[in-house]
């Protein structure tokens, strides 16, 4: 596989993603506030790299990556939840998201937590209802997303991250592998299920995601330093104004660059066993260099 080849194939997944995500909260009943207020943070761009995650994981395990939609699309739909909640008075405090107001500045924080609210059952009803799938792996689909994103996952991560203050390279990499790992290893799980992937797949594949997790969040604080902010989409800077400690703080730039290509190593070493990881591989390399 070659650069274009990934390109286009990363473009047709991330289009399905969104005609699927466009598709979502369209009636206009008397509450139709919250569905704007879900909507709008929804459809506000990204890179969607949590579905894609999915959809190849899928397509690697031998289905239609287009029936393991509904899957990567609730993950996305908590994803979207946990930004919302991120950026709340009470959590981050931030005015913009991808460039845009965040969504409390938009529809103010009642109905910002309720749209947050109702995107977490709203995504297990999508796994629920997939069509194409048995009502085992509906099941197993939906654990996988509970455990991703609850109290021993991404919200662990969240408490851990906004509470209780980490300072120490181990104390942030259990942070991250928690609030970002677990999500991105989430959604390869998803994948694998969806298409009932046999065990050594989804290992294979569930450590990759893990990697990736980390690398993108060192990248993430790298940027926050050295990010050129139209291309972050929010202020540069943020994390050390809030006397927050960052990967740079403990690693210093250069140590979080050679961060960053162990762990893109380690996830791409994951693979070395599976048929057509190309894509992945580039991914990961692609991740690892991002400006945004």
């Amino acid at each position: 596989m070659n650069k274009a080849a990934f390109d286009a194939r990363y473009g047709e997944y991330r289009q399905a993603v969104e005609e699927y995500l466009g598709g979502l909260f369209l009636d206009r009943p008397h509450w139709a506030d919250l569905y704007d207020a879900m909507r709008y943070s929804l459809l506000a761009g990204g890179k969607r790299i949590r579905p894609v995650l999915t959809v190849e994981a899928a397509r690697l395990s031998g289905m239609d990556w287009r029936q393991a939609l509904p899957v990567a699309c609730a993950l996305e739909l908590v994803h979207t939840y946990s930004l919302i909640h991120d950026d709340l008075p009470c959590m981050d405090d931030d005015d913009l998201r991808r460039g845009k107001p965040t969504n409390h500045k938009i529809y103010g924080e009642t109905l910002a937590v309720l749209a947050g609210d109702a995107l977490q059952p709203e995504a297990f009803r999508l796994i629920l209802t997939a069509p194409g799938l048995s009502a085992a792996r509906r099941a197993d689909c939906a654990l996988i997303l509970a455990e991703a994103a609850g109290a021993d996952g991404m919200v662990a991560g969240q408490v851990l991250d906004t509470l209780h203050a980490p300072h120490t390279h181990q104390e942030l990499l259990e942070v991250h592998r928690l609030k970002t790992g677990a999500m991105l290893r989430g959604a390869a799980l998803l994948g694998c299920t969806a298409a009932g992937a046999e065990k050594d797949l989804r290992s294979a594949v569930g450590t990759y995601a893990q990697e990736l997790g980390v690398a993108f969040q060192i990248r993430d604080d790298m940027l926050d330093v050295i990010g050129d902010e139209a291309a972050v989409g929010k202020p540069i800077g943020s994390d050390r104004a809030d006397g927050k400690t960052t990967y740079v703080d403990v690693l210093g730039l250069e140590g979080c660059e050679s961060a960053v290509r162990m762990c893109t190593v380690a996830a791409k070493a994951a693979l070395a066993r599976v048929p057509e990881h190309e894509f992945l591989d580039f991914l990961a390399d692609s991740l690892a260099e991002r400006k945004s």
